[in-house]
């Protein structure tokens, strides 16, 4: 039997008011707990007022929905179709010769393009208010902290030596490297300038650095290259593409950048020999998230959909949850090891969503058809 327009329209919205329910129930809570630990860090810190944290807070609320959306999905999922087998209007559609994945199909797609509205809408919005919270945490509760002092104050470089040799490139590595604002200092430069075949062509020392649009300045600097008396200058100037932003953009979190940003920062992340495992995993992550919503929506059907007269609703909803939270605890498991390198990035970030999946396909088939 073809599903009537009207009956798909009416199973869609049901859907649709408990996942927003609950997406906003559950965004309260975890931003509840999120301020209630910024007052414990702005304990020690008088110069961090409560308006300071109420903004750190507010800028961290659409990053909290990403964050939560697919367990929303799950939880507001489990209620709809609850709701609807306890008042035996499922049984009523089944009865009339509709199968269950003709008015699944609806929340399903309904899911689907929420994570799509997640990952294409929401995210560039959360990128820049997360990347300004992580500022004003930086400044007014992490005090003379920031990534480059948590790595040490170290910067490595690789970047295509635009000199004597096309081919080649140049790795520069700096110590005690302070950002302010939109300047960049360093000390104690060396820089290993290298022909295609990885052949040192020159090492370059310098006491100081500054990094100017185009090029690094070097101050006291000692040229070094084989056969070749050493070479001593005031300054020079060595040509570069990295930019102050890039520095600062590329120890940040990935979650300060959107998903229509991951893909060329990640390109600028390898060209400059920086890291780029944890971009590329948040950019396939945010890739795979409507097919995760729309996996938990099957979950959730696939175990709250069991009419109350056979008993055990409240087991298969327990389930259900705990099956949510499994995938939850199986996809920041795949984070870690796709991190490490342990597997390729790509499985890292789709595994659980086709793990649920397929779980949720079993269910329903049985559940369907015995």
């Amino acid at each position: 039997m073809k599903l009537p327009f009207t009956l798909s329209l009416y199973f869609g919205r049901s859907f649709a008011l408990a996942v927003l329910v609950m997406l906003f129930a559950l965004t309260g809570l975890v931003s509840l707990f999120d301020f209630l630990e910024l007052l414990r860090e702005a304990a020690t810190r008088p110069q961090a007022g409560l308006g300071v944290i109420l903004e750190i807070e507010a800028l961290r609320v659409p990053w909290s929905v990403m964050q939560i959306l697919p367990f929303a999905v799950l939880l507001g999922g489990i209620f709809a179709f609850w709701r609807l087998a306890r008042s035996s209007e499922l049984v009523v559609a089944r009865a009339a010769g509709i199968s269950a994945w003709q008015f699944l199909a609806g929340p399903v797609l309904l899911a689907a393009l929420l994570g799509a509205f997640g990952t294409g809408g929401i995210s560039p919005i959360s990128a820049l208010m997360y990347g300004r919270a992580e500022t004003l945490d930086n400044v007014y509760l992490k005090p003379g902290g920031g990534p480059l002092s948590l790595n040490g104050g170290e910067l490595w470089v690789r970047q295509a030596d635009s000199g004597m040799v096309p081919d080649g490139v140049a790795v520069l590595h700096a110590s005690n490297v302070v950002l302010h604002g939109n300047s960049l200092e360093a000390d104690k430069v060396m820089v290993l300038r290298l022909d295609g075949q990885t052949t040192l062509l020159a090492r370059i020392q310098a006491a100081h650095a500054t990094l100017d649009p185009g090029a690094w300045t070097l101050t006291d600097v000692s040229v070094l290259a084989p056969d070749s008396a050493p070479q001593h200058a005031d300054t020079l100037e060595f040509p570069t593409d990295l930019t102050v932003h890039r520095v600062q953009e590329s120890f940040a979190s990935p979650d300060s950048l959107s998903f229509w940003a991951l893909p060329g920062f990640i390109r600028l992340l390898k060209q400059s020999g920086f890291s780029a495992t944890q971009h590329e995993l948040a950019f396939q992550a945010l890739a795979a998230l409507p097919l995760f919503c729309a996996t938990m929506a099957l979950v959730a059907a696939g175990f709250s959909m069991r009419p109350s007269r056979r008993g055990g609703a409240l087991r298969m909803g327990v389930l259900g949850v705990g099956s949510g939270f499994a995938l939850f605890m199986v996809s920041e498991v795949a984070n870690q090891f796709g991190t490490s390198g342990a597997v390729p990035v790509v499985l890292a970030a789709w595994a659980p969503a086709l793990a649920g999946l397929f779980l949720a396909l079993a269910l329903l088939l049985h559940l369907e058809d015995g």
